[in-house]
């Protein structure tokens, strides 16, 4: 029996939001199977590859994704059937020029990329090997890449924008354990900080209640006020800011841009985009950033350019809608020094060689990577074994709780514990 494809099949199942998404089975002719399901973001940049919606309102308020499983159950499973599983460049080729748009807007990025991801789970099933040794070993002939450590975590602990509540217009807003720090000391001062924040907020009287990423959501006035909260909460552990921990924000900037600037509740008007990054160097002077994603609008290149001038050598100045994982904007990105880091998804350009070949420019280039979830997650952690399998600087997978972002905790722990064992 061979390691060729059998059969792939499709469905619907939900993610962490309760919304329709697509989960891919790959069953090799050798018996060796490989399942895995996408992720589906909130705040979404307008470059990201297409994700395939039904539309039909009467199911799942037009959410459905039953045309992307037909779509893998059909056309992807005649195109690729018989292929071996080991091709996963060659297949993902295929699917690529099966749908033969430059955004999977035909086939769909969710159903093209459950089918990649499965196929590599089927793969590494039928070598015997831990996932992410198979996907470090893919990852090889993009760019060379020894396994030796575990990426940092960047946690999301208050939730604003459209992960939150609605009241803060920061989207995200994260504490980064050193990265000097082993992964499980990490994920321990993670959970440390988060409780004893909900402890500050519930003294204030705040709402205490998470958004879509487990961060809390709470009804502060000013995006100022969730970062003095941040502060106030490692002031009450045992850890040293700037020493052991530190902060970051994500501010989905394109998301709070109107006709007259950038407007958040810290002002009564609107920024000016010159005045805004002014305020955003304020920032980091007073909170002493490590990481700052989407500081600004997603096609305001020149605004990116003078910030990271600015301030790029002393925090990661991270392109996420910026960027949205492809090569061409990361390119782009390199040569007017408008960054120095990418968050990367794989569902914003839609394969997992696709991913890789991003990635590997990042390395080359001396981008940092920051391995991303999105806000709509299951309980795959593929993502997770992804990676360890580049050696991303960082992962950022929400806040230390709820099932679909613990999984991918625990499956780091579960990687850190192998590799440490094979030293």
């Amino acid at each position: 029996m061979t390691t060729k494809i059998y059969s792939v099949t499709a469905r619907e199942i939900l993610d962490s939001r309760g919304n329709p998404t697509v989960e891919a089975t790959v069953i090799l002719e050798n018996g060796y199977r490989g399942t895995s399901a996408v992720a589906a973001g909130a705040s979404k940049g307008s470059h990201e590859a297409v994700e395939l919606r039904d539309g039909d309102k009467k199911r799942y308020m037009g959410s459905g994704v039953l045309k992307a499983v037909e779509n893998v159950n059909g056309p992807i499973n005649k195109r690729i059937r018989g292929t071996d599983a080991l091709n996963q460049q060659g297949i993902d080729t295929a699917l690529i020029e099966l749908d033969g748009t430059p955004n999977k807007s035909k086939l769909g990025a969710n159903s093209v990329l459950a089918t990649s991801m499965a196929v590599a789970v089927a793969a590494a099933a039928s070598q015997r090997q831990p996932l992410y040794r198979y996907l470090n070993s893919l990852f090889t002939s993009f760019h060379q890449t020894k396994l030796d450590r575990i990426p940092t975590p960047t946690f999301n602990m208050i939730n604003g924008g459209l992960h939150g509540a609605g009241n803060l217009n920061f989207q995200e807003f994260h504490i980064v354990p050193a990265s000097n720090k082993p992964f499980h000391e990490g994920l321990e001062m993670g959970v440390s900080v988060y409780y004893s924040i909900k402890q500050i907020l519930q003294y204030r009287n705040a709402v205490h209640s998470v958004g879509d990423e487990g961060g809390f959501a709470p009804n502060l006035f000013t995006n100022m006020d969730a970062l003095e909260v941040l502060m106030d909460a490692i002031r009450n552990t045992h850890y040293r800011f700037g020493v052991d921990i530190y902060l970051g924000l994500d501010l989905a900037a394109t998301q709070f841009l109107g006709e007259n600037g950038y407007l958040i509740k810290d002002k009564p008007i609107a920024y000016k985009p010159a005045e805004f990054i002014d305020y955003l160097v304020e920032i980091h002077n007073k909170f002493h950033l490590l990481i700052l994603e989407d500081p600004l609008a997603e096609d305001d290149w020149d605004g990116w350019k003078k910030l990271t001038s600015r301030i790029g050598s002393d925090v990661l100045i991270v392109g996420d809608d910026l960027l949205a994982t492809n090569p061409e904007r990361l390119k782009k990105a390199i040569e007017m020094k408008a960054c120095t880091a990418i968050l990367a998804k794989p569902n914003q350009i839609g394969s997992l060689s696709e991913f890789m070949n991003v990635a590997a420019i990042a390395k080359t280039h001396d981008i940092k990577i920051i391995t991303s979830h999105r806000s709509g997650e299951t309980t795959d952690t593929f993502v997770a074994d992804l990676a360890v399998a580049i050696q991303s600087e960082y992962v950022k997978f929400g806040a230390p709780v709820r099932g679909e972002r613990v999984a991918k905790y625990n499956r780091l722990l579960a990687i850190e514990t192998e590799m440490i064992a094979a030293k």
